[in-house]
């Protein structure tokens, strides 16, 4: 009986093996859980056309956006482990999500893989010009002081700005009321207008309106200052540790043979050193970290669901 059990190991290694030599000889295809259009679409189109060209396969980009996320990852966690369908996975769909719904058709955490970095960006506190704050300790000093004076726009509270922006007040021992928008476009408007004072926003979405004057940025919410906005500090200078950015990963259903997954890591680390990659990148507002090691961007993951799930347990949201 144990020899019958090596033997069988050792073809499905044999099998395995071979299968990924032959790798890949059809086209592979992204699923992006996200809608098209916008800077994030763009980076995953980019890498994607940038893959295609090192393994001489096209790589095909599909969007299946729905359901706050679920339609898209639920097709990736589903697909075959062949080899041939990857997730371009955001830090929603993978960290942010198991905490706040109350059940997922997949496990997240179990379902994937991760397999490299591809993208980063940052969050930034933003505030009306009269608001008389131009730092977050003075924001958090007005607050107090003027406990029914400010509201912040966010996205609901269970996406990134609704989040963030209740770990803040939570810190800060604050009560600065939310409004939720369905359309976060109107709840920069109603924050460029007056109506609403604050707003957390990507830094993508928000380079624009700090560039005409028509929003002041406070904070931005990673560990270190970006690049661009130098005079910016981070909410970590007031609350160390604070280091939450919106980031996407490429990951595979789980299963999918090493050496494929060693291979596609490789090969996404040439592309995320391309300086033509990184500057298109940049240009958008994104961060690129490098693809890092397999056990790199793991530990990244591994350590991000944590955070996340310490955020949401000490401001209290319950998951629905």
């Amino acid at each position: 009986m144990k020899a019958r059990i090596l033997v069988v190991l050792l073809l499905a290694a044999v099998s395995g093996a071979v299968h990924a030599q032959a790798w890949p000889d059809r086209p592979v295809k992204f699923i992006s859980s996200q809608a098209a259009g916008g800077g994030t679409d763009m980076i995953g189109r980019l890498v994607a056309d940038q893959l295609s060209a090192r393994i001489g396969q096209p790589v095909v980009y599909e969007n299946r956006p729905g359901g706050g996320n679920v339609i898209g990852t639920q097709a990736a966690a589903r697909s075959a482990p062949d080899g041939y369908t990857f997730f371009y996975a955001s830090a929603a769909a993978l960290v942010t999500d198991p905490h706040t719904y109350k059940s997922l058709p997949y496990d997240p955490v179990k379902a994937f893989d991760v397999v490299s970095n591809i993208a980063e960006v940052s969050f930034m506190i933003l505030a009306h010009p009269d608001v008389p704050a131009k730092t977050l300790p003075e924001l958090v000093a007005y607050a107090k002081a003027n406990p029914d004076k400010l509201q912040i726009a966010t996205d609901g509270p269970r996406r990134f700005s609704g989040l963030i922006a209740a770990w803040i007040n939570k810190l800060a021992g604050t009560n600065i009321s939310y409004v939720p928008y369905v359309q976060m476009t109107q709840g920069i408007q109603d924050v460029i207008s007056g109506r609403v004072q604050l707003i957390i926003l990507a830094v993508p979405a928000a380079r624009g309106h700090i560039a005409g004057g028509k929003l002041k940025a406070l904070a931005v919410t990673s560990a270190k200052r970006l690049h661009d906005y130098p005079n910016v500090p981070t909410v970590a200078e007031t609350f160390p540790g604070f280091d939450f950015a919106g980031w996407w990963v490429l990951a595979a259903p789980a299963g999918v043979p090493t050496p494929i997954v060693q291979r596609v890591n490789g090969e996404m680390s040439v592309v995320l050193k391309d300086p033509a990659v990184v500057e298109k990148m940049t240009n958008v507002g994104f961060i690129s970290r490098g693809g890092g090691t397999l056990q790199q961007v793991r530990d990244y993951v591994a350590g991000q669901h944590a955070a996340w799930g310490t955020l949401v347990k000490e401001i209290g949201l319950q998951p629905e």
